[in-house]
């Protein structure tokens, strides 16, 4: 039985909460934070290295790093219209194969680049959500 089928049967039922819960979800609702992922190419070894400027979007209210193989990186956020250091008192995150927030509660629209250093190879492949 289809899950379309399960919601009818289920709403026939009175067990319309239910029902909702098992419908399935909207193209629109498809489009997640981690779906609009960009990917760069951190090379620089120890040095730092910054990319973007990247515009916060309503897809995501942080700014959320990743790196998708068993390497670690270190990372933080620069709000380029703001300042030159990075977020968090000038701090970097650990950042592995999870999906990190560096940056929380980002404005749509905000401009800001993410710094990264010392990673565990180089070339490494990183991803950035926001």
């Amino acid at each position: 039985m289809t899950g379309r089928k399960k919601a009818a049967a289920l709403a026939t039922l009175g067990l319309s909460s239910l029902a909702v819960a098992l419908a399935p979800a909207a193209p629109a609702a498809a489009a997640t934070c981690y779906g609009g992922q960009t990917s760069v190419t951190y090379t620089a070894g120890t040095a730092k290295q910054s990319f973007g400027p990247f515009t916060a979007s309503n897809r995501c209210n942080d700014v959320n790093v990743r790196v998708p193989s068993d390497n670690v990186v270190f990372a933080c956020v620069v709000f380029v219209d703001h300042t030159e250091k990075c977020n968090r008192n000038d701090t970097f995150q650990g950042v592995g194969k999870d999906w990190v927030a560096v940056a929380t509660d980002v404005r749509n629209g905000t401009r800001f680049k993410v710094r990264l250093v010392d990673a565990t190879a180089s070339p490494l492949k990183v991803s950035i959500a926001y």
